[in-house]
């Protein structure tokens, strides 16, 4: 977790002391347990590092005498003296259930962003977290901006799933990062021994001439899945009455019996059900006994309530039982997210997969169904546990996510991965990221974290800013940068944090002579800005966002084609003409 007061100024230091000595310990809890992703602020160099997979850290350092702050989301931050020449035993306190020290997490911050109260948004009895949209900030007030890197791709198949339904999207059920991810647009190998390929494009705004679109391209390198560290995969599928439908249990079935055909003798699978109580369906079972697996998950039946808290704190138990330090060690959650026995309320949820988020395990949602939809409840436990989220609204997404995109989903090449936009003021007068935006509420306070995101294999990843030229120079020059991105992340196997700089020159093109998978990403942001009730964009013909998206899309891509049969669709469902409240809602208070 990295502290707003440090992002961009601490954890940018450089380290120009001469090392010469190593500081090595561990990190664990009272219980005794290993944690990992602890942050660990070396005070003499200003620099941060993360403890291991096994909770353990060596740090270099050229000073023999030091003091370091240790800080892990859901424990009391603690600050140490520490001496190179012995080995460190550091225990962490949990917080206690409700405690104010308790930190929630932004996925980007705008300082300069209105403030709203924290409301969820009811269609039907489907949950969703109100969110604020980020607005335009003023380069010379303001010139940095940081976001978290994620893979979450849920957003565009639940939108799928409405418009299929001839329904139209609830406003706050779009997550515009989301739809880009679900596309793994324009993406390039990384350069031999390198984590990530980085790449930058400013091309022109279809929807407002006066304004230019910034893109940011990702893409993480591919691991060879005959080489990847072994699987400790634990499978926690709700089997609870909600889930007696042929789109929620039955799918997740044929979906589970997918991945499984995926696993490797080296890999390990556990299954917990819960389902009007909660038990642990099949001990752990090795990946060359795959037709047992299939046969324990072909026998699932259900009925009863929805005990998620139990189930959750079973599935994490079990997963340290067989925790593997060289593994792979993943609980997958699978769920229309209907808790109703035991902790049924957002926060409390979060909290209790904060305390889990140390353990060195990380935590994959599925989410199914509709009509009792939870999306709000899911998403909170996927981004507070170090994983990702993805919806299954069908066979056909659960092979994409499972099997197609098996690494992409289940395997990190990198934790903790964020970047820093630095705008030059002498080119960009304003800018707004478009999507990442934070659940209403959570703005006020300032003392809030940016949390680090996890990067799968092969996962391309797309940003993009709309920004505002400064008028009193020519756009064509290109003397002049459009900024600097930092990109900070931390391989699996490493506590030190990377820090890679790039430069972002003035590379302006048109929109039909920039890459084609751009050109469509154009197509894809206007399709989420307009479901989004964006107040940013004006009224659009959903024409023009088919013709950006006709002469883009890669005619051999069923998922491209299969977008513009979406844009189609919504073109018939939505009117003419805008409206703010097109979704009859009612609000709450989380």
């Amino acid at each position: 977790m990295i502290k707003t007061a440090l992002a961009g100024f601490l954890i940018l230091s450089a380290f120009t002391g001469s090392a010469q000595f190593y500081l090595r310990g561990e990190v664990k809890d009272e219980k005794d347990q290993s944690l990992q992703n602890v942050k660990i602020y070396l005070h003499s160099s200003r620099l941060l590092y993360s403890s291991g997979t096994s909770g353990g850290f060596g740090i270099t350092t050229s000073v023999l005498h030091d003091s370091a702050t240790f800080n892990l989301q859901g424990y009391e931050p603690k600050t140490v003296a520490v001496d190179a020449s012995v080995y460190q035993a550091i225990i962490l306190k949990a917080l206690s259930k409700g405690s104010s020290i308790q930190k929630q997490s932004l996925l980007s911050i705008t300082r300069s962003a209105e403030i709203s109260n924290g409301k969820k948004w009811f269609v039907a009895a489907e949950s969703y977290s109100s969110m604020v949209e980020n607005s335009f900030i003023k380069t010379e007030e303001f010139s940095n901006t940081s976001f978290a890197l994620r893979v979450d791709k849920a957003s565009y198949s639940n939108i799928r799933r409405f418009i299929n339904q001839g329904s139209m999207v609830p406003p706050y059920a779009v997550r515009i990062e989301e739809m880009l991810n679900y596309f793994n647009l324009n993406y390039k190998e990384p350069p031999q021994d390198s984590v990530f390929n980085f790449e930058s494009q400013l091309t022109s705004c279809p929807w407002n001439a006066a304004h230019q679109l910034f893109y940011l391209n990702l893409s993480a390198k591919k691991l060879d899945l005959q080489k990847v560290p072994p699987g400790n995969f634990v499978f926690l599928i709700d089997v609870s009455g909600s889930m007696d439908i042929p789109n929620r249990l039955p799918l997740l079935k044929g979906a589970f019996q997918l991945l499984v055909k995926n696993l490797r003798e080296q890999d390990t699978v556990s299954i917990v059900v819960y389902g009007g109580s909660v038990g642990v369906w099949l001990q752990p079972t090795g990946g060359n006994e795959k037709q047992k697996i299939i046969k324990a998950i072909e026998e699932l039946s259900a009925g009863g309530d929805t005990p998620g808290e139990a189930a959750i704190t079973t599935a994490y138990s079990l997963a340290r039982n067989t925790f593997n330090k060289k593994g792979n060690n993943r609980i997958i959650l699978a769920t229309d997210g209907d808790f109703n026995v035991g902790e049924v309320d957002e926060k409390a949820l979060e909290e209790m997969i904060i305390r889990e988020s140390g353990s060195g395990i990380f935590l994959t949602c599925l989410g199914v169904g509709m009509g009792n939809y939870k999306d709000s409840k899911i998403e909170t436990l996927s981004r507070n546990g170090n994983g990702n989220f993805a919806y299954i609204d069908d066979i056909r997404e659960a092979e994409k996510v499972l099997v197609t995109e098996f690494t992409q989903t289940l395997f990190t090449v990198a934790n903790d991965v964020y970047l820093n936009m630095q705008f030059n003021p002498q080119k960009v007068k304003e800018y707004r990221l478009i999507g990442y935006d934070n659940k209403a509420g959570l703005l006020a306070d300032t003392s809030i974290d940016l949390e680090g995101g996890e990067i799968g294999s092969g996962n391309g990843i797309t940003a993009v800013f709309e920004i505002v030229p400064t008028p009193d120079l020519a756009f064509t020059d290109t003397t002049l940068e459009i900024g600097r991105a930092l990109l900070n992340y931390r391989k699996q196997t490493e506590s030190a944090s990377k820090k890679v700089t790039y430069i972002c020159s003035n590379n302006l093109k048109p929109l039909t002579e920039i890459n084609k998978d751009l050109q469509f990403a154009t197509a894809v942001t206007m399709f989420g800005l307009v479901l989004r009730e964006s107040k940013n964009i004006p009224v659009i013909d959903f024409a023009e966002i088919e013709s950006i998206g006709v002469s883009s899309a890669n005619k051999d891509d069923y998922l491209q084609n299969e977008f513009l049969q979406l844009v189609a669709k919504a073109k018939v469902i939505y009117p003419k003409k805008k409206k703010k409240k097109s979704v009859k809602a009612k609000t709450g208070d989380e």
